[in-house]
């Protein structure tokens, strides 16, 4: 028997045409999930596993919507494997009923694995390079250096808090942190 299995990473995603793929291949029974490809926690993964019998084959649309790493992967493989069952997946025609088909499969989860690894490594290095020439993360500050002295100005002056936040139309809790960090830990 053909079993299937399909995730999406996000609620505003659905799995409508990886199951229609699933179907047209043949499987009789489609597990759909919606959790992250990194995360270990995929309850129906786990019971579309369960369900495996000897003989019967777990199938996938494509590899990324299986495992986002080599050694979960292989772990995944090993658990179907253990069960007398194999693995396939549609878009990139793996079949681990046959070694071609295992070795294949091995191949491209290392792939996969190494592009993320690359993704990560430059994204962490243009976040360095950003930091280096001055720009952080995050939100703007609602109000300038000036502002901010302005605003102190006018609220020892007498000024209520939010007055000063009102003229300088940010919530008043920006004005009571700016107070805070002013007055220090105290």
């Amino acid at each position: 028997m053909k079993r299937g299995y399909a995730r999406v990473s996000t609620e505003e995603q659905d799995t409508a045409s990886q199951v229609a793929a699933l179907k047209t291949y043949g499987c009789e029974e489609v597990f759909t999930e919606n959790a992250s490809g990194g995360s270990r926690d995929r309850p129906r993964l786990q019971a579309c596993i369960e369900a495996l019998e000897p003989g019967d084959v777990l199938v996938v649309w494509k590899l990324d919507r299986f495992s986002r790493s080599l050694s979960d992967l292989l772990a995944l493989f090993g658990e179907i494997r253990n069960r007398g069952a194999g693995f396939a997946s549609i878009t990139e025609s793996i079949d681990t009923t046959t070694p071609a088909g295992m070795m294949l499969a091995q191949m491209l989860g290392a792939f996969a694995e190494f592009e993320r690894a690359m993704a990560r490594e430059r994204t962490l290095a243009g976040l360095a390079a950003a930091r280096r020439a001055g720009r952080v993360g995050g939100r703007r500050a609602a109000l300038t250096t000036e502002q901010k002295s302005y605003a102190l100005m006018l609220l020892e002056a007498g000024k209520t808090q939010r007055e000063v936040a009102r003229l300088f139309d940010v919530g008043e809790s920006t004005i009571r942190r700016l107070v805070s960090k002013t007055r220090g830990p105290g």
